[in-house]
């Protein structure tokens, strides 16, 4: 991919000071700037690589006033994080969404619908009634099951398995290897001490402008569905149960672990390798620190907690505090019983 200085200027609403016409076809950090890449000066701290780099345009704020001569062409916006983020998700789109056609091997089922400016990689399947919509990417080795419907401008990339009449929205990732649709872990005791299996006959829903992580597997309901909010984003190595409810633009880390008939509120953030029970609910707006474990249904919305059981997070680092002085205690404690006994 290449751009000019203008074009992306136009892109992200910037001004330049420099030469408009240079050719970009690459990003970089401002301190490894190779000619024909572009970088942005966001955190002051980077401000003396601005001076040295061998990047050919660089973006800056608008209130930045360089302290030395600049050799790069600098483009002036309003928050160059902001813009340099924009101006990754636009080659991120454009590298992403590229490919269109058919590789073979691959296979597609009867009675199963493509739209346009698809693209199926070998050996990926499609079964029976599915529904692909278009600019789909469905990269090698991706299983799609039968019935599934699939969104527009959705990415399954290698490895991703998507079962039986799940749902998939529009503008969502796939990252490789996750799995959408397996059975929920449900299996009733028996007097002999086995377990009986139930039958998992759900779905998975993902609304629009979902990302799975990779290795990341979303059960299927026992009956109705799991359901994936519009917007939520899920980290690698997370499970998620039968019949959860996720809500919109809740994020959650890596190795977290949700139990079934659980519902999670709207822009929640649950940190990594967070243990959470069935049959809960976590209220809208609540942060869950990492490795904490919730086994009880967090009612008021916006609240922080940390720990096992959840505290307050302030609560749970004075906490966190006073453990650390326990030693030091204890020795105390066994000074003044000694001193009792010698008076005694």
């Amino acid at each position: 991919m290449e751009f000019t200085v203008r074009q992306i200027a136009t892109l992200i609403d910037g001004k330049i000071q420099g030469n408009d016409s240079l050719s970009i076809n690459q990003l970089a950090k401002i301190e490894e700037g190779q000619p024909g890449s572009i970088s942005f000066l966001s955190n002051l701290k980077y401000e003396s690589h601005l001076y040295t780099t061998q990047a050919s345009a660089v973006i800056v704020d608008q209130s930045f006033e360089p302290k030395k001569p600049v050799e790069a062409t600098l483009i002036f916006v309003e928050n160059s994080y902001l813009a340099f983020t924009r101006l990754l998700e636009e080659y991120h789109r454009q590298v992403s969404f590229a490919r269109v056609g058919v590789e073979q091997p691959s296979y597609l089922s009867d009675g199963s619908s493509v739209g346009d400016q698809v693209y199926r990689g070998a050996f990926s399947y499609v079964g029976r009634n599915c529904r692909i919509g278009n600019n789909v990417k469905i990269h090698p080795h991706v299983y799609i099951g039968d019935g599934v419907q699939i969104g527009d401008n959705t990415i399954l990339l290698p490895g991703v398995r998507v079962l039986a009449n799940c749902i998939i929205g529009s503008h969502c990732t796939l990252h490789p290897n996750a799995v959408i649709g397996s059975d929920g872990f449900g299996f009733a005791p028996q007097s002999d001490g086995s377990y009986k299996t139930i039958p998992q006959l759900g779905n998975v829903v993902l609304e629009d402008h979902v990302s799975v992580g990779a290795n990341t597997t979303i059960d299927c309901a026992t009956m109705g569905s799991t359901i994936i909010r519009q917007g939520a984003k899920l980290d690698n190595l997370v499970q998620v149960g039968h019949n959860v409810e996720i809500g919109r633009n809740t994020v959650i880390a890596a190795q977290t672990g949700i139990s079934g008939s659980t519902k999670i509120g709207d822009n929640c953030i649950i940190g990594g390798q967070v243990g959470i029970g069935g049959h809960i609910e976590i209220a809208n707006n609540t942060r869950v620190g990492a490795q904490s474990g919730v086994g009880k249904t967090i009612k008021e919305p916006g609240r922080s907690v940390n720990g096992t059981p959840p505290q307050e997070l302030q609560e749970s680092l004075r906490s966190q505090v006073l453990v650390r002085k326990l030693p030091e205690l204890e020795k105390r404690v066994r000074t003044l019983e000694l001193e009792k006994k010698g008076e005694g």
